[in-house]
């Protein structure tokens, strides 16, 4: 009986250093990945980018604050100040890595998915949710209630809805 818990104990220990091998071997194509995504859109790969890089793009569209990005860094050991958080998202948004949605003068946030698309605001618990860009029509012929017509020598280059929501 003993020797089949030995034999056990050695199978775990080496499936768990496989594992730990394959983390780090993953770990090291997405450093790679965001590295060239770094270069690519004009931004030298600092230690503090790739830091906030790694949090931002795991493979997950999500919406962050400048405070939520520094208290998951620090959480994760990072050591970045919420100065360097804030000039890094402004950085990145400014290279076309992130959309900033402003939501009232006081919160902004940043969304990993740039494509075209809206939003809920849930304001009661200051959660915001994609809404596919399908979902909401927008006339652009300034012929209805909720159209837009540029002004003159301008031209519409996106539109951005939020549509606020509270509870009943």
């Amino acid at each position: 009986m003993s020797y089949y818990w030995l034999a056990a104990e050695k199978i775990l220990r080496l499936i768990k250093g496989r594992i730990s091998w394959l983390q780090k071997l993953t770990h090291t194509m997405n450093q790679d990945a965001l590295t060239d995504k770094l270069r690519l859109s004009g931004l030298r790969p600092t230690p503090q980018r790739l830091a906030i890089g790694t949090l931002l793009f795991d493979g997950v569209n999500r919406h962050v604050t400048a405070e939520s990005l520094y208290d998951e860094a620090k959480e994760n050991d990072c050591k970045v100040s919420l100065a360097t958080v804030y000039n890094t998202l402004h950085q990145f948004t400014e290279a076309g890595l992130l959309r900033q949605i402003i939501v009232d003068p006081s919160r902004a946030y940043f969304d990993t998915n740039t494509t075209s698309h809206h939003h809920f605001f849930h304001e009661d618990t200051h959660v915001l949710e994609d809404i596919p860009g399908e979902r909401v029509s927008v006339r652009l012929d300034g012929d209805s209630p909720f159209s837009a017509k540029a002004p003159e020598g301008k031209k519409i280059t996106d539109v951005g809805v939020i549509i606020r929501l509270s509870s009943e």
